[in-house]
């Protein structure tokens, strides 16, 4: 049974972001958009990407975590990378001070909560908010998280969508954290985006304003401040517009160039 939703055009309706990894050329996307708009059409939808690269819930993790603060108070955040659907992983949704976190429970959501303390959890295990009672054991983006995301920016109240779970029992990816020594700070990759640009998970703050450099495997990346400060096809580290030191090739590749991927060590260091 679907559950009807009431509002007005003059009504202030959150917004609804979707992120996955379904790309562009099936209609995934488009049907989970679907099943929003048959609860409540007026909604705004706002597709942050689905482009993470299939299964890859680092990269889905920092997405969503550095898109999450560019959105007004009351947001609600659907993200759907999810290797184990149908599978015994929870189905999960989240209220924090500044919008609601709705997905799988497998980590996705590590980085916002690990800046952001949540107020509730919930498992979505009520099937009146689905969009069917026998969901698809491999759509859930489409059959639950779709649905939910849409009650919610409805004004649907986080409990009556699941049952309330310890904020301590959600998973967290083993992502090492930043290691702070008298050298310098030694971290990792976090993340690489279309650019082959490495985003390490040194946050910029952390950098000193004197000279430095990021040693990656056997590389000494001298510090700079934009893409330009070297010539074409030499690397740099600097800090991103995201807030983190950031290895890149003046246009080209620093994945490619340097053989760096996800979860590699690097370490920053005082020059």
């Amino acid at each position: 049974m679907r559950i009807p939703v009431i509002f007005t055009l003059n009504d202030a309706m959150p917004l609804l972001t979707l992120l996955t990894d379904f790309g562009e050329r099936d209609v995934y996307v488009g049907v989970m958009k679907g099943a929003i708009a048959q609860i409540n059409p007026a909604l705004t939808i706002v597709d942050l990407t689905h482009q993470i690269p299939p299964q890859n819930l680092l990269a889905a993790r920092f997405n969503v975590m550095n898109a999450y603060p560019y959105f007004p108070a009351g947001t609600v955040h659907v993200a759907v990378v999810d290797p184990g659907v149908g599978s015994q992983r929870r189905a999960i949704a989240l209220e924090l001070p500044s919008g609601f976190l709705v997905g799988p429970d497998n980590g996705i959501f590590s980085g916002i909560l690990e800046r952001e303390e949540a107020i509730a959890a919930v498992q979505l295990d009520n099937a009146r908010y689905w969009r069917t009672p026998t969901p698809s054991a491999t759509f859930h983006g489409r059959d639950i998280f779709a649905p939910v995301g849409a009650h919610l920016a409805s004004g649907v109240p986080l409990r009556e969508v699941g049952s309330t779970i310890a904020l301590s029992s959600l998973l967290r990816l083993p992502l090492p954290a930043c290691d702070r020594h008298d050298s310098g700070i030694t971290g990792c990759v976090q993340y690489i985006d279309q650019f082959g640009n490495v985003v390490t998970n040194i946050p910029g703050e952390a950098v000193p304003s004197l000279s430095w450099s990021v040693i990656a495997g056997t590389a000494s990346i001298p510090g700079k401040r934009t893409y330009a400060d070297v010539d074409k096809g030499h690397p740099l580290a600097l800090i991103g517009s995201h807030g983190w030191v950031e290895i890149a090739v003046s246009n080209g590749s620093a994945q490619n160039q340097l053989h760096l991927n996800w979860g590699d060590t690097v370490e920053l260091v005082l020059t």
